[in-house]
């Protein structure tokens, strides 16, 4: 029986400890093809390249042949399912991403966006992502749960139109708890821009700000990771806000 065919994709770049540590699980599960970008693109969402040209660059990692791709996360897997595979893989995982993707962080996630496209194309997709932003995290100990979420997702299959953000709590790993399925809590980020001045006399900013938590429910992703367990959020790309339909339709719009 053939092995599944499995693309690996993150933003953080085709060189970070995190995608290693994801092609070293997955390798275990079926045949692996790497495409990801050839720099990192945190942050960079669901955007796609329209008015540049991009490249694709194979490089020898450990003896393997991957891709390197100059574009977004979003473009990796594209250009994987459009100009590599020659079809939809199995399954398309993304990350270990170095850092957290848990509430609102996955609209400007590109790990997560990698999935959301891989989702879009009809693909089983998986986001996963380590709660520390070291480069040097160690990914060994949430190997084993990678492995039984990705080995669950392929086969048992994801319902339509449905991914999984998946979100590890920090360090010590060794003290998990377990693994909760979970809601998105409702949180952002309170921004605020740092303005400087260039030694021209030019303005600049840098973006700072503070994760503020709304919610106090304990069946949110962020209550999870709090808490010592992983977070596992079913996500959909069908952005319509059903419950608002009936509410609409009540309002005078059409003259």
């Amino acid at each position: 029986m053939n092995r599944p065919l499995i693309l690996v994709t993150n933003d953080d770049g085709i060189t970070a400890p995190g995608i290693r540590a994801l092609v070293e699980v997955m390798e275990t599960l079926g045949e692996v093809v790497v495409v990801a970008p050839d720099k990192p693109q945190s942050a960079m969402g669901h955007a796609i390249t329209i008015n540049n040209t991009l490249y694709l660059n194979r490089i020898n990692v450990d003896g393997r042949t991957e891709f390197a791709c100059s574009g977004t996360p979003a473009d990796c897997v594209k250009m994987a399912v459009s100009e590599i595979l020659g079809r939809k893989p199995d399954l398309c995982v993304s990350g270990i991403n170095h850092g957290s993707n848990s509430s609102i962080n996955i609209i400007y996630s590109g790990t997560m966006s990698a999935a959301v496209e891989a989702g879009i194309e009809g693909i089983p997709a998986i986001g996963f992502s380590l709660s520390d932003l070291d480069w040097n995290a160690d990914f060994e100990p949430v190997k084993p749960f990678v492995k039984k979420i990705a080995s669950q997702v392929l086969e048992n299959k994801l319902p339509e139109g449905v991914l999984l953000n998946v979100n590890f709590p920090k360090l010590p790993l060794d003290s998990i708890k377990g693994v909760r399925v979970c809601r998105q809590a409702k949180a952002q980020w309170v921004e605020k821009f740092d303005k400087r001045q260039s030694p021209n006399g030019r303005d600049y900013y840098w973006l700072t700000g503070e994760f503020v938590n709304q919610d106090k429910g304990n069946d949110t992703d962020e209550w999870a990771l709090e808490n010592g367990f992983i977070s596992v959020v079913p996500v959909q790309f069908d952005m319509t806000a059903h419950h608002a339909m009936q509410v609409l339709n009540t309002w005078k719009l059409d003259g």
